[in-house]
């Protein structure tokens, strides 16, 4: 039987709580939160053994195999280096840590320890998202990706939490260095990392404060960012965040030397394009009809999952712990490679260090290698 703990007993604590329950072989033996209110309310909602105020005493009493980090970021390195020391297996909501020189060191302490560690990048374990990794590695493309574009956009519309956030000049996103895209930007940034083949590409970044917030005088809080990611002579990508975009999208976009492929986050929809032309008067008739084919296609397995009822919004997020827990079983490879954990990390810190600096999209690109020593090693 694994024994898991959850340190963080805020909202995300509830769907790792949910989904954990569901995997056979497991239990929830602790639950952890420096509120005790926060962790005794999670306790009590589901079959978990005992709550903790203190990480230590977690570690010491319950003895979990597997700790998942679902605390604000602020407190990642910290509490899984703990969890590393005491011999535990971490699984860390994202973003991974607040800068990479942290990263790297808790993947260097795991790999001592010949513990696996994880993030929780979950939207790269949905259903239409491994059909499209499929598709690639069955060489759909025609070769390595030539350019990629991720979208991620976050709706700020539901007024409690933009309330939350932008009424409380002390919440603690305000203290991360890139404040609300660096609790936000990771999912759409390791789309990109996965299929980058260079650890040092270049990173142009460009991000401002959107009109909306600044007539809310709201200046502090980058909600609108665009970066340009390539790597030499090869693969080129555009990440593209916003608050104000509508429709606000989740998509990402990847282009090989003979077709592309469109994968829709928020519809579950994966759309495969032709890389050559129907000649003449064909091009106007004949995409159509593929396109209507394919979106069919689509609806029919999104119907098959919902059918089977494995279709939810915990589909990502459940095959990604299951996988996890599988490596720590079996002792085989991650299900996230610690090569894309870094790299992801690496680029956020370039990012955040750009725009830290003032930097316009005129300005010349950095190589991720090329951080500022403030964003990149301990102090």
């Amino acid at each position: 039987m694994l024994r898991v703990a959850i340190v963080g007993c805020g909202k995300i604590a509830d769907g790792h709580a949910s989904v954990i329950q569901t995997i056979a072989g497991c239990e929830i033996v602790g639950v952890c939160d420096r509120e005790p209110l926060m962790a005794k309310q999670l306790y009590e909602r589901f079959p978990i053994k005992r709550c903790f105020a203190d990480v230590s005493e977690l570690l010491d009493e319950a003895k979990p195999d597997v700790v998942h980090i679902t605390t604000p970021p602020e407190g990642h390195y910290e509490i899984a280096k703990q969890c590393l020391e005491q011999g535990c297996h971490v699984y860390v909501e994202k973003p991974f840590t607040v800068h990479a020189w942290q990263a790297q060191e808790l993947i260097e302490l795991a790999e001592k320890q010949r513990l696996k560690l994880t993030v929780g990048h979950n939207y790269q374990f949905t259903h239409v998202a491994r059909r499209m990794r499929a598709l690639v590695k069955d060489g759909y493309l025609g070769g390595s990706p030539v350019h990629m574009e991720s979208y991620y956009c976050y709706n700020l519309a539901d007024p409690s939490y933009a309330k939350a956030l932008l009424g409380d000049k002390n919440h603690w996103l305000r203290r991360l260095p890139g404040k609300l895209l660096q609790n936000v930007i990771s999912h759409g940034i390791a789309r990109i990392a996965e299929f980058l083949t260079s650890d040092d590409p270049y990173v142009l970044a460009y991000g401002f404060v959107s009109p909306l917030f600044r007539q809310i005088n709201e200046n502090d809080i980058v909600d609108e960012l665009r970066v340009i990611i390539g790597e030499d002579d090869r693969t080129t990508a555009y990440f593209t965040f916003s608050t104000q975009m509508k429709p606000s999208i989740h998509e990402f976009r990847i282009y090989g030397p003979k077709n592309g492929l469109i994968l829709d986050d928020d519809h579950d929809i994966l759309t495969r394009l032709r890389g050559k032309n129907f000649k003449s008067y064909a091009e106007k008739f004949i995409p159509p009809v593929s396109f209507a084919k394919q979106n069919i296609a689509n609806l029919a397995t999104n119907l098959k999952l919902f059918l089977k009822r494995d279709f939810h919004l915990d589909s990502g997020i459940r095959y990604l712990i299951d996988s996890f827990y599988r490596s720590v079983r079996e002792d085989t490879p991650v299900p996230i490679p610690y090569r894309e954990i870094l790299l992801t990390a690496k680029i956020m810190d370039t990012i955040f260090a750009q725009l830290a600096n003032g930097r316009t999209r005129y300005d010349m690109a950095l190589r991720v290698n090329a951080k500022s020593s403030e964003s990149m090693e301990p102090h």
